[in-house]
């Protein structure tokens, strides 16, 4: 399941500027080796988040997983871009681009499913940053070859708090809930959905811990940079820089579990129908709907802990 000891993964994202951190941490990490990415429009479209993801690899410095380009559209819905929180290039509006990688030919969503039929059960790991709309295609095309996949971590859902895009969804299932419900429904073995609110509290990265990873490497001034919008809006929120990042937390709980507190198995659902409750993961918390449980909620981490793993990923 390893070459050169390493854990087999495929990061399927739709790359702002908190992506780019988690994704830089990823790479950062010797015991994965990431095969390559697949993107999907939502924080900004595809064919931008192609080129987030490879400034990010560049940035990393260490190796460069090819890019695939996958869905540029949501399954039904209309994109709403997250302009206001990550800025129109999804990357503070800095003018970054990459100087010398391209994105590789072909789609994205064939990719990860050539790479699974040819993967024993359990070889290879998928995380998801972004809306689920490649993962669902997948599962649309051939299910069974999605089922060979090891652990899935999707940032996703708002867990057991409120919206950050509306009062009940998170943004990455609200941008297509209908392919959340289909990924919920898929029979996953082991799906684990980290919540918006495992980035809140005291996972917040605080002003000691933003000064830290900005002066202590390039790599961590670039992902503290990239993210000046998103502290902007916190400043006036909070009244000082703070960041809560659903991304890196989810990067953390998938590829370092032992930085997971609270982490239950439930029934869940993506609520697709019209008004305020779409894009709602609706979990089953007390059992009342007489379901088998279909997903693993992570909606805690130890914060030292994942405040340890961004500091020595992004070797700060």
């Amino acid at each position: 399941m390893m070459r050169d000891g390493r854990k087999k993964l495929i990061i399927d994202t739709d790359c702002g500027s908190d992506d780019a951190m988690a994704i830089a941490m990823a790479l950062n990490d010797p015991a994965y080796e990431i095969l390559f990415f697949t993107v999907v429009s939502g924080n900004v479209e595809a064919a931008q988040a192609v080129q987030n993801t490879l400034l990010t690899i560049e940035r990393a410095g260490t190796y460069e997983p090819p890019v695939y380009v996958g869905a540029e559209k949501m399954l039904l819905k209309e994109l709403a871009f997250a302009w206001e929180t990550h800025g129109t290039d999804g990357m503070g509006d800095l003018g970054l681009k990459p100087e010398r990688l391209r994105p590789a030919e072909g789609n994205g969503v064939l990719r990860m499913l050539e790479a699974l039929r040819n993967s024993e059960k359990g070889e290879i790991d998928l995380v998801t940053l972004g809306p689920l709309t490649n993962l669902a295609l997948a599962i649309r095309l051939d299910p069974e070859a999605v089922k060979k996949a090891g652990r899935v971590t999707v940032m996703g859902g708002a867990g057991f708090g409120g919206g950050n895009v509306t009062a009940a969804a998170e943004f990455n299932i609200w941008q297509d809930a209908e392919a959340a419900k289909i990924v919920l429904e898929a029979e996953l073995d082991r799906i684990m959905l980290v919540g918006w609110d495992a980035c809140l509290g005291e996972s917040m990265l605080m002003p000691e811990d933003i000064r830290r990873i900005e002066r202590g490497s390039s790599l961590g001034k670039f992902a503290v940079e990239v993210n000046r919008i998103l502290m902007g809006l916190n400043r006036e929120r909070f009244g000082m820089d703070c960041l809560d990042m659903a991304d890196p937390a989810a990067m953390a709980a998938a590829l370092c579990p032992d930085c997971i507190k609270t982490c239950e198995k439930y029934w869940c659902e993506a609520d697709v129908s019209p008004g305020p409750g779409y894009g709602n993961v609706l979990i089953d918390r007390y059992g009342f709907s007489g379901r088998e449980p279909n997903a693993w909620i992570c909606s805690q981490l130890w914060p030292d802990r994942y405040k340890d793993y961004i500091f020595r990923t992004l070797g700060v």
